[in-house]
């Protein structure tokens, strides 16, 4: 057996690193960073023994290692996604169903669905209080689940209303599931597994109606995501099963949905603290420009990342990272929020400063808010349009007031670190033209 070498590490009880890693879990990184250096090992009910890691060159050599070393480690995602999940596959399987998966969210089938995000974007924001603070994250949360309902799931009607009541709070409880450790025994329907499975056979059935509605129809016509699931073929032709497409498109909700609207909660909470990116954010938008927007999406996905952590789990003996060789089975945790901090690739790199992007774009392997490699999220383009359009609607119909408050503090959410105070807003409608637009999209609700 390979001999291991492992990066120094904190000698306290798992169960105290377990309880500092729930408490406050980028203040605890931060500090073992500080003292140890970009890697070290840690212990905690979760994920047992792990080397963390934050440097560019090991996480570039992490992500782009090949699938017989490294492996995807999402064990309560793949369980609470179901194990169709991308997050619940892995090898030759993971890549023959994520083939499928590309096509809808690359180059044209994207301009496809802004048309969707712009109208719920409007309609929500219809109801948006005038100069009074109210919380953006509700908000954002509807438009985003509104949006991936229609886009993705193709769901209308009765459908579409009962999952804009069913996902909600079962999509903030799967978050919660996510980050505790896996029982070792079952405890039936009352357990926190078996209520969350109640809400996965509502679920199930409610996909089913759909896809029953579907086979109905002429999908050459229809650009939703799930007509494209279900036109799509295998390379030996054969079609995904009921349950492989009721398990994709729970991940792509699940994977575009919460983190979406806390990213755009967020780039409210930055924006309104630093009121000269603000006005040049409107100014741009006011004359149908986008590069400091888009540079915007990218600072605030790394100054305020809200996944901070993402893994692999060594599938050899003697697998050697960078300085450390490591033993089968150990996990390695990416520390996302650490290398976004890192100085020397992002100079002052606490500051807020969407101007640094706005003639380069990030090293994919140093800004990593999607992850990387094979594993990078299957929907990074199309969250990125998805807060492009929203950022762009709010701008162009609203004026952000901007305020002197503290910063907000980070709140776990379960998965997402959200801002403590909902990003809270204050705003302005701007003109009668938005006004009668916002009316118009209000009136046309479903």
């Amino acid at each position: 057996m390979t001999t291991a070498t492992l990066p120094p590490g904190p000698p306290t009880p798992r169960f105290v690193q377990g309880a500092f890693a729930l408490t406050g879990r980028l203040a605890a990184l931060r500090r073992l960073r500080d003292r140890y250096g970009d890697a070290f090992t840690v212990d905690t009910p979760l994920f047992g023994r792990a080397v963390v890691i934050s440097g560019a060159a090991e996480i570039k050599q992490l992500f782009t290692a090949g699938p017989g070393l490294v492996e995807n480690l999402e064990p309560n995602l793949g369980r609470v996604l179901g194990p169709g999940s991308l997050f619940a596959l892995t090898g030759e399987e993971h890549l023959r169903q994520r083939k499928l998966l590309v096509p809808p969210f690359h180059g044209r089938r994207l301009a496809a669905y802004e048309k969707i995000i712009e109208e719920e974007a409007v309609r929500e924001m219809a109801s948006w209080p005038q100069a009074r603070p109210f919380p953006v994250l509700p908000s954002m949360m509807r438009i985003t689940l509104n949006a991936i309902l229609r886009a993705v799931f193709g769901a209308e009607g009765a459908e579409l209303a009962e999952l804009r009541t069913l996902l909600p709070p079962w999509v903030a409880y799967g978050s919660r599931l996510a980050v505790l450790p896996i029982p070792r025994t079952d405890l039936g329907r009352w357990s926190p597994w078996g209520r969350f499975m109640v809400f996965r056979r509502r679920y199930d059935a409610i996909v089913d109606r759909l896809i029953d509605k579907a086979a109905g129809e002429d999908l050459e016509r229809r650009a939703d995501v799930l007509a494209l699931l279900l036109r799509s073929r295998y390379d030996d032709g054969s079609p995904m099963s009921r349950g492989q497409i009721a398990d994709q498109l729970l991940t792509l909700l699940a994977a575009g949905h919460e983190t979406t609207a806390t990213t755009l909660a967020w780039a409210v909470e930055r924006l309104r603290r630093h009121p000269g990116v603000l006005r040049d954010l409107a100014a741009e938008a006011d004359a149908g420009g986008g590069a400091l927007r888009e540079a915007t999406i990218t600072e605030v996905q790394r100054t305020r990342p809200v996944v901070d952590l993402v893994g692999r789990k060594v599938l050899v003996d003697g697998f050697r990272l960078g300085r450390w060789t490591l033993p089968k089975g150990y996990t390695v945790l990416v520390g996302i929020s650490l290398i976004h901090d890192d100085e020397s690739l992002f100079p002052r790199a606490r500051a807020f400063d969407p101007y640094r992007f706005l003639d380069a774009r990030p090293d994919l392997y140093e800004w990593i808010p999607f992850g990387g490699g094979r594993r990078r999220c299957l929907g990074a383009a199309f969250a990125t349009m998805e807060m492009n359009v929203v950022l762009r609607t709010m701008l162009r119909d609203f004026t952000l007031v901007p305020t002197a408050a503290p910063d907000e503090r980070r709140r776990s959410r379960g998965i997402a670190n959200a801002p403590a105070k909902g990003g809270r807003a204050v705003v302005r409608r701007r003109g009668s033209r938005t006004a009668a637009s916002a009316s118009a999209a209000a009136g046309g609700a479903r």
